[in-house]
């Protein structure tokens, strides 16, 4: 059966990308629909991602402040401390509800359909959703990425032995021992939350050091510190494969270079290695488009695919899988279906780590802006800085990395307490081209975190004030 009314625009995904570029179409005055399969809006971002991860990060940071004993320096003496985890899951519901539901009115404000159920193309302009058809003059494919299979390693969230991010979300109780496959920011802020909470925590990485992709003096910073707090990292190896019995799971392991297998024991497995392109299901094929080696859809400058009228955005597409990237690109792309035009920076793209401290970049790390040509580098550490120093939060440091010639601002990288809010300073002042002198000129409120940015700038060229 088909819809009377054809749509200007078909959303497919209601994640961050999704729902962001169904509102600016609407906006824009655009009859928009969004395509969405879940019960709520939000994607795995606001569902099972980013959101309830920050809750349990932040709550899971309390507890362990008031129960390590932590705040005694500063007066602050607990005693009986406890650890009320149906209560800690029940928060972080809330505020996943909260904002779920905020979306829901947003799409009523703005007059975005909700269409319920999975998308399918039946030709480039209609799909199916559920054997009610609907066309548009412009479909947008917003569908997102999902964890992968690991090859040996069988996930069952419901049994919470074996378990994805979404699962490590909901672990009824805290784990004695969790291994965690995959040595990136998922990994790492999952593996944080039960740590802190009082479980073991070993974290598995196949190449020799962890955080891949970040900045190589952030990522031996970050090992160390993490290291500090009581993970066992074991860079360099090799997962063979993984047996359940019962509550307990048995992992096989072994050198990456090759060498003898061993068996680790936990009662938690957590497989995060990463996630890929969600195309299954959309038959791709009735649209004209087939995706890349790596499963993604690739896109032109305006988003739009190889078939004109279908646009991609954020996971589904190239490039970090990050929240803000799809959000941006969802504004961008409903900007040129309306005929207007989308500006994505696609270089400066922060991201951030939500450990403690939290580490974030922006731009270049130094071994890429080295590859390109001359740089020189700031470093301030946060032992420094005074405001880091009476909070007591004093690991880590900012890096700043300039071009040689021209000064211009390459790349930022920082580890802090509060890196995530300090790295957007960085990335406005290189969205306008910044150089090196111009964040060191600019004034810093005293005493804040934010002046070890200033300080690290004016040690590019060799004059920081307070090392």
């Amino acid at each position: 059966m088909m819809t009377d009314t054809p749509y200007d625009l078909i959303v497919i995904g209601a994640g961050p990308g999704g729902y962001v570029a169904a509102i600016r179409a609407a906006q824009l005055g655009l009859k928009t629909a969004c395509v969405e399969a879940r019960e709520t809006l939000g994607g795995t971002c606001l569902n099972v991602g980013c959101i309830p991860s920050k809750a349990l990060l932040n709550a899971s940071e309390l507890y362990h402040e008031a129960q390590s004993g932590a705040l005694a320096k500063f007066g602050i003496d607990f005693k009986g401390v406890s650890l009320n985890l149906d209560q800690m899951h029940a928060e972080k519901a809330k505020a996943v509800t909260e904002l779920t539901g905020g979306i829901e009115f947003l799409f009523k404000k703005n007059k975005v359909d909700w269409i319920k159920g999975h998308a399918a193309f039946t030709s480039p302009s209609s799909i199916d959703v559920g054997g009610q058809s609907y066309s548009a003059k412009n479909i947008m494919i917003a569908t997102g990425s999902s964890v992968p299979p690991l090859a040996g390693v069988t996930v069952d969230n419901d049994a919470h032995v074996i378990v994805d991010s979404t699962g490590a979300l909901a672990l009824p109780k805290v784990p004695k021992h969790m291994v965690v496959i995959g040595g990136g920011v998922i990994g790492l802020e999952l593996g944080s939350v039960w740590l802190r909470l009082g479980a073991k925590v070993t974290v598995v990485e196949y190449l020799d050091q962890i955080l891949p992709g970040m900045d190589g003096e952030i990522r031996k910073e970050a090992a160390k510190i993490f290291k500090k707090q009581g993970f066992e990292i074991r860079t360099s190896t090799k997962v063979a494969g993984a047996s359940v019995k019962g509550a307990v799971a048995t992992l096989t392991v072994e050198p990456a270079a090759g060498g003898a297998a061993e068996k680790i024991e936990a009662d938690c497995i957590l497989v995060a290695i990463g996630r890929r392109a969600n195309t299954e299901g959309l038959a791709l094929d009735k649209a004209g488009i087939t995706p890349n080696k790596r499963g993604q859809i690739e896109i032109g400058a305006d988003f739009q695919t190889n078939i004109p009228g279908i646009y991609a955005i954020g996971d589904v597409c190239p490039g970090p899988m990050l929240a803000h990237k799809a959000e941006d690109e969802g504004i961008a792309a409903a900007e040129f279906v309306a005929g207007l035009t989308g500006i994505v920076n696609h270089d400066i793209i922060p991201g951030v780590v939500y450990t403690y401290p939290e580490i974030a970049s922006v731009g270049l790390t130094e071994e890429e802006a080295k590859a390109r040509g001359e740089v020189r580098v700031g470093k301030f550490p946060m032992m420094a800085n005074s405001r880091a120093k009476t909070n007591r939060t004093t690991d880590g440091f900012v890096k700043v990395i300039a071009d040689a010639a021209t000064d211009r601002v390459l790349g930022v990288h920082i580890i802090a307490s509060i890196a995530g809010s300090m790295i957007a300073e960085a990335a406005t002042a290189m969205e306008f081209g910044a150089t090196s002198e111009d964040i060191a000129y600019t004034c810093h409120a005293h005493p804040t975190h934010a002046e070890a940015l200033k300080e690290a700038a004016m040690a590019v060229t060799g004059k920081p004030i307070h090392m």
